[in-house]
């Protein structure tokens, strides 16, 4: 007889890579897993029952904002209670590293970086900060380029850089990426970044064909009537750079663009033929991020998630708000900024057609901190797992689990996560197919999913019974 410290036992087991599930028991030792299917030899120190319900990889959340949030939210409940164990930071061109700017930044930094304290000059000084906040979730570091704008340029952003400008970028790009960082990233539709035209980005995204496995992750220029020409900009700064490249939460925002997807996918599974190319996607038909113009002219329904100067205003529609002050919805934005919103401006037969597109990931996109938060920041996962594969039948349980564990693994390098198999990483999550559902909405959207039992973070149990344990045991996740 084997010995082992957990042995979860009688549970359906999907292990990640798209192929369908079994029933059989996960034997796991230290923080690795050290039997999958049959381990009727082995007897554990604890032992989890989990019959009648799903065993799978814990779920990797590859499109995240929570550089700071794991750091003064270390127990990372949104994260942990719909099964995520592993999170991508970094995203959309703004990461906590490195980034040592003083003052006030322009938007979207104001969604994670109202406070000095929550910048870091250096990944190494972002890792150190990481150990000692011991978070309950892996966290991968993407380097943001409006990041290494701010860093080479200051704040005067409305310009391409120069030459000089870009070999600074570059060489703190390379520092990053030898610290442990897994990629860049850009948000080439804000205002830090929307000068910076393709010629800025190659020689960047050049830069990381020397780290095995990196990625280069975009929010491209334009997703709503400029989105085909967006989409070939990304892939074309995939093929000019030799870089793996990941369109970050892909969408057709605007009713004018309504159905544009079957060409933007089109355009992707055609690059795919020759070059390496992922996107993600967050399982909902309304956008969030700051407060600009610029989107909210996309849009006939906004959401004010917070507001700097107005926090009572957090809830409240864009248009209400405007009403009650006797103002136009332009000098409403002005008064509230800094701030941020939720954009209902997608469609749901496009969501549905990226979603179950082969090579689509799942990543919420979801911004901590704010009173009202996007739903996704609690809901996405269950919400794939239970209103789209099980109520829906757009996928089925196995396909979806893929879509969050080992197509996201194979992503971004992350080479022993992703897959339950001997020798992986213990992250492992138990749900029940036939309750797991997301429990969060726009009006109530700080509630927990419904159907996940237990959560293991490196081998240690973090979620016990549907409760959250005060164990945390995340780890920084590099190339």
């Amino acid at each position: 007889m084997e010995n082992c410290d957990i042995l979860i036992r009688g549970g359906t087991v999907i292990d990640g890579t798209g192929a369908p599930g079994y029933r059989g028991d996960v034997a796991i030792t230290g923080d690795r897993i050290v039997c999958v299917g049959d381990c009727a030899g082995w007897q554990g120190a604890e032992v989890i029952d989990a019959a009648g319900r799903i065993v799978a990889p814990g779920f990797i959340d590859v499109h995240t904002h929570d550089d700071v949030a794991v750091l003064e939210t270390p127990e990372m409940p949104f994260k942990i209670t719909q099964g995520v164990t592993s999170i991508i930071a970094g995203n959309c061109g703004i990461s906590a590293a490195p980034l040592a700017a003083e003052g006030e930044l322009p938007p979207p930094f104001t969604l994670m970086f109202s406070a000095k304290k929550s910048r870091f000059a250096d990944v190494d000084a972002y890792r150190a900060e990481l150990a000692r906040a011991a978070p309950a979730v892996n966290v991968g570091l993407l380097v943001g380029h409006s990041t290494l704008r701010v860093g080479a340029m200051g704040l005067d952003l409305d310009r391409g850089a120069t030459a000089a400008e870009i070999e600074q970028m570059g060489t703190a790009l390379e520092r990053a990426l030898a610290q442990g960082a897994i990629g860049l990233s850009t948000g080439l539709e804000y205002p830090p970044s929307k000068a910076a035209a393709i010629d800025e980005i190659v020689p960047l995204a050049r830069r990381m064909t020397a780290f095995p496995h990196t990625v280069y992750t975009s929010h491209m220029r334009d997703e709503g009537d400029g989105v085909l020409e967006s989409v070939r900009e990304t892939l074309e700064t995939g093929r000019q750079s030799g870089a793996r490249v990941v369109i970050s939460h892909h969408k057709c925002a605007g009713e004018a663009n309504f159905g544009r997807s079957v060409e933007t996918l089109a355009l992707i599974a055609k690059a795919q033929e020759s070059q390496e190319v992922g996107l993600d996607v967050y399982p909902y038909t309304a956008a969030s991020t700051a407060l600009l113009h610029s989107f909210a002219e996309k849009c006939t329904d906004v959401k004010v998630m917070w507001s700097r100067p107005h926090p009572e205003m957090s809830g409240r529609m864009l248009d209400d708000i405007a009403a009650g002050w006797g103002v136009t919805r332009e000098e409403a934005i002005d008064r509230l900024h800094p701030a941020g919103a939720i954009y209902f401006c997608m469609d749901e037969g496009d969501l549905r057609r990226i979603i179950s597109f082969p090579t689509s990931m799942i990543g919420s996109d979801g911004i901590p901190g704010s009173e009202k938060p996007h739903p996704r920041l609690w809901g996405t996962f269950p919400r794939v797992l239970g209103h789209y594969a099980r109520e829906q039948g757009l996928l089925s349980m196995a396909q979806a689990v893929h879509k969050m564990t080992g197509l996201s693994s194979a992503q971004f390098g992350l080479s022993d996560r992703g897959r339950l198999a001997e020798e992986m990483k213990a992250d492992v999550v138990v749900f029940d197919p036939d309750t797991v559902i997301d429990r969060a909405s726009y009006d109530d959207p700080e509630q927990p999913a419904a159907g996940i039992s237990h959560v293991l973070v490196n081998g240690v149990v973090t979620l016990e019974n549907g409760m959250q344990t005060s164990r945390r045991a995340g780890a920084f996740l590099h190339h």
